[in-house]
Formats: C-alpha cells, structure tokens, sequence
C-alpha cells in the first residue's frame, strides 16, 4: 500500500473502513485510540435518563426553550443571549463561515480540515497559517500581518485551542493580541474550544466581554463520550450569535440534545472524575512514549501526537498497531503533517498499558 495514498477516512472512529484497507476482518477486536472521548464512558444516569425521555420525541424541539442557553450561560459565565446551542461543533464552525460568506479566512494549520471545508462551503477563500517547528508555535507577528492581508483584510480567523491534532495550547495572552489587531483589520476570531475541559488551561469566556470580534465553539459530546448526540455551542457577543441564530436551519437541535443540556453541566461529579483522570494520564503517558524513543510535542489535550519519522514509517507503525488491535488516527488529512504523525488518544490505565507495550514492540522489531 503507497504511504499518502488516497480514501483514508476523514475523522477518526472510522474501524470498518480501515479494517477493509488493511484487510482485517470486520470483527477484529480493537482499542480506539483514533477518537478524543473521554474513556469514562457517558455519565451512568444517562441510561434512566434516556428512557424516560421517550415523550420528546412525540413533539418538535421547542424553539422558544430559553432552558439550554441559561444553562449554559450560568456555567460559563455569560448572557443567554451569547448563546447559541448547536448540532454538534461542526454546525457552530459553519455558521462561523456563514457569517463571513465570500470573504477571506484564515486558518492556523495543522489543525481540523472541517474548518476549510466550511470556508470552501461558503466561498471563503482560505489563506493557511502554519504553525513553526516540532513544537508547533504560533509565529503571531505572521498572524498579525496576515490579518491586514496586502488587498484584503481577512474576514476570520480560524484557531483551535487546543489544538487539533497538535494538542498544543495558544496562550491567553496570545489571543488577546490577535483580538486587538483584529479589531483594526476587521477581523473575528473564531476559537475552536471543543477540548477546553480537558486543558489545564482557562478557557477564553472572560475576553467576551471586550471582544465584540470573539468567537468562542465549543462541545459537550466529547467531553460526555455522546458523539451521536451532536451537541455543541457558539459564544459570542449578542448581534453576532443572533447573526448565527437567523443563519440557523429550522428545527437544527433535536429535542434529546436540548433536553440533556442541563442535566449534563449539573454533574460536577462526571467533570471531577474526568479530572482526576486526567492528573493520571498525563503527561504520565505523553513521557512514557517519549522514554521509548518517540518524538511527541506537549499537549494540553486528551489526546497526543506520535512523530513517525515519514510517512512511509508511520503507516508502517499504524499498520502494526491496527493488527495487535489498537486504532491510531493517521493524520493524512492535516495540512503540513501529510501522513508523517500519529494521533493518539488518552484512554484509561488499562489500554494505555496496552500501548505503551504495543510501541515499544514496534521499537524492537
């Protein structure tokens, strides 16, 4: 098989596509490395919750049910008019897009392909910023002038933090930065926080409000492990959420994604257990693989990035790691890693063992 070759799937948790690839039987047993949920599973009442839930599906989602956005709003700090709940993040990048239709876009690369897919959706054209080196920095004085742009000031900026598959963290203060020179260009800042509550880091909520040019999205399916739901949300100031709103398909959130907002930010106990988790895992797992020989940036996500040397030897290892049944997510799709990385997820004690052991076989071999 020719390492860069085409058809690898687009997003990780792609098992039977990539068994069919690499001609393993569709009931290989697999560990999924390939996609950042939390290995906690959905919280336990969920299951309860779920059956007695039953009669929303007899009405259509209650547009007018302010009880979301509060929700929402109480935990991060804002107007409920700040809020717009949304099908899942990749909506809330759209609509992002949808906003500056025709315009010029920026995107700090590498990092998720959805946003250009979203800009090309649009009719953006999509200028790329690369992030530097192996530790994959911001060159913010590039940022900066590409933002003035030399016809055209750009329309919005995408930035994900952390990012996506770097799990690299821009810091606040960065940001802040961006926000003003945006404020002289005309730019708006579209920050992907999908991963926030999984950083150490602060989330960007607090410049809302001196930053009228500040797009914060954000997701609950994957810090709940409900990727099938499709829940997400967009923060901004209250004319651009309601430019979002009115660009907004009828009918977008389903009456079960609506109905789980609440109850999900209630339980601190799933958010505390997450954490402690988290203190477990890393950087404990990020420096074992480094022990071992392996290139890994730091991370501020649940996930990690592998450098595999090229990308001849990184399909090689994902091969490898795909037939001891552990699922890495290639990065073929990211502009600038071109299939030389691995992205691994963080996963409970037992199944990172099982990597840790998987890896250093492969140094062995």
């Amino acid at each position: 098989m020719t390492p860069g070759s085409t058809n690898w799937p687009d997003h990780g948790g792609r098992r039977a596509a990539l068994l069919a690839r690499f001609g393993l039987p569709a009931d290989h047993s697999l560990i999924d490395f390939s996609a950042n949920l939390n290995p906690l599973g959905p919280p336990a009442w969920l299951s309860d919750w779920l059956s007695g839930a039953a009669d929303r599906l007899a009405a259509y989602p209650n547009p007018d049910d302010e009880t979301p956005a509060r929700a929402i709003a109480e935990r991060d700090g804002v107007l409920p008019e700040q809020v717009l709940v949304t099908n899942g993040g990749a909506e809330a990048i759209y609509l992002a897009a949808a906003l500056h239709a025709g315009g010029r876009a920026l995107v700090i690369e590498p990092t998720f392909s959805e946003y250009r897919l979203a800009c090309a959706h649009y009719g953006l054209s999509v200028e790329s910023l690369r992030l530097r080196g192996e530790s994959f920095e911001l060159d913010v004085d590039a940022a900066e002038r590409a933002m003035a742009g030399t016809t055209r000031p750009a329309a919005l900026l995408f930035l994900c933090r952390p990012n996506n598959p770097t799990g690299t963290m821009v810091a606040a203060e960065t940001i802040e930065r961006l926000l003003a020179r945006g404020l002289e260009t005309g730019t708006t800042l579209v920050v992907d926080e999908a991963f926030i509550d999984f950083s150490d880091e602060q989330a960007l909520t607090p410049l809302l409000a001196s930053a009228p040019n500040l797009v914060l999205l954000r997701s609950l399916t994957k810090l709940y492990d409900l990727p099938g739901l499709r829940l997400g949300y967009m923060l901004g100031s209250p004319s651009l959420v309601q430019g979002a709103r009115d660009l907004q398909m009828p009918w977008s959130v389903n009456a079960l994604a609506l109905g789980l907002v609440a109850p999900l930010l209630a339980d601190a106990d799933y958010l505390s257990r997450t954490r402690t988790w988290l203190a477990g895992v890393r950087p404990g797992v990020p420096n074992a693989v480094r022990a071992l020989g392996y290139r890994v940036p730091a991370t501020q996500a649940n996930f990690m990035l592998l450098d595999g040397r090229d990308a001849a030897e990184a399909e090689a290892l994902f091969a490898f790691l795909l037939r001891r049944g552990l699922l890495a997510r290639h990065t073929h799709n990211f502009v600038g890693l071109d299939g030389r990385w691995l992205r691994l997820a963080l996963r409970d004690s037992t199944d990172n063992a099982c990597l840790l052991e998987a890896l250093a076989a492969w140094r062995q071999a």
